[in-house]
């Protein structure tokens, strides 16, 4: 666990269900019971039909880096111990339109230290794993996947 970071609350009824969800290692994202549209963050009501009804849907946890940044100091002292470090911005395979903010790590079980930021790249394909950050608080976090098990194109000859 990393000490004296702020963190979020896990008890909001709004969200509360995410969080529930990554202590078990699951991706959770927020539906409208009305019209399906899935939306993150989690938000009281769909912002497509009003709807104040939602539910709750697994996703695989796999996408590509939208963005990412490397935080520089001055950060908040509980953040300088950790860089340097890579924040990726990761947009779900279910829906591009869905983000998700996270560290990027060196593997499943690996450090937030040590990625090297000139090997990542917007569209790098990565998947979800989830760091403890306090008893009551797993993050997901991110690791960079293999284009494919061949390391060639997904061409078609």
């Amino acid at each position: 666990m990393i000490e004296n970071i702020p963190l979020p609350a896990t008890d909001d009824p709004v969200d509360s269900p995410f969080w529930e969800g990554t202590r078990c290692s699951k991706l959770l994202i927020q539906s409208c019971s009305q019209c399906g549209e899935m939306r993150f963050p989690p938000r009281p009501m769909c912002p497509c039909c009003q709807s104040r009804e939602c539910n709750w849907q697994a996703v695989s946890g796999r996408g590509r880096i939208w963005s990412f940044a490397v935080p520089e100091s001055p950060l908040l002292p509980a953040f300088e111990a950790l860089k340097p470090y890579v924040t990726a911005l990761v947009e779900l395979e279910e829906n591009p339109k869905l983000r998700i903010v996270g560290p990027l790590l060196t593997s499943v079980d690996g450090d937030i230290k040590g990625v090297n930021a000139a090997q990542v790249a917007i569209g790098q394909q990565v998947a979800v794993t989830f760091k403890y950050f306090a008893e009551d608080v797993a993050m997901p976090c991110w690791v960079a996947q293999p284009e494919n098990s061949l390391g060639e194109s997904d061409n078609e000859y």
